[in-house]
C-alpha cells in the first residue's frame, strides 16, 4: 500500500546506498536509514497485499460497485469530492481508519497506540 515513494524507487534507491568508511557518521545515519528503509519494504511485501484486498472489499461494499484498488480509490475520492458521499459518513470513516491502521502497521509497526487502536476496531 506505499504510495509514495513506490516500493519499486525506494528499491532502486537504495541499491546506491553502501556503507561508509568506518567512523563516519554521516555514512553510518545513512546506512541506519537504508536499513530502515528496507524494513519497510519487507513489511509492505509481507503486509501490503492483504491490507490492499481488505481495502479493495471495504471500498466494494462501501461503492457498491467492483474494480482494482486504484479506480474505486478514485471513485471514492470523487464522490467526497462532490458530495457523492459524507465526509463524516460511518462506513466512510471506518474505511479509512482501517486503511491508516493498515498503513501504519506497515510504517511504523512499533508505534505505541497501534495495538490500543487496532483493538478499539476490533468487531464486539
Amino acid at each position: 500500500m506505499i504510495t509514495h515513494p513506490t516500493a519499486a524507487e525506494l528499491t532502486e534507491a537504495l541499491a546506491g546506498v553502501e556503507a561508509g568508511p568506518p567512523g563516519d557518521a554521516r555514512a553510518a545515519f545513512i546506512a541506519r536509514v537504508a536499513d530502515n528503509a528496507r524494513a519497510t519494504l519487507e513489511r509492505e511485501a509481507a503486509l501490503g497485499p492483504a491490507a490492499e484486498a481488505a481495502a479493495v472489499e471495504r471500498l466494494r461494499a462501501l461503492l457498491e460497485r467492483d474494480g482494482d484498488f486504484e479506480t474505486l480509490n478514485a471513485e471514492l475520492c470523487a464522490r467526497l469530492r462532490d458530495g457523492r458521499l459524507a465526509p463524516l459518513d460511518p462506513a466512510v470513516l471506518a474505511h479509512l481508519k482501517a486503511g491508516a491502521l493498515d498503513q501504519v502497521a506497515i510504517d511504523q509497526p512499533s508505534y505505541w497506540g497501534l495495538a490500543a487502536l487496532r483493538s478499539e476496531s476490533a468487531p464486539r
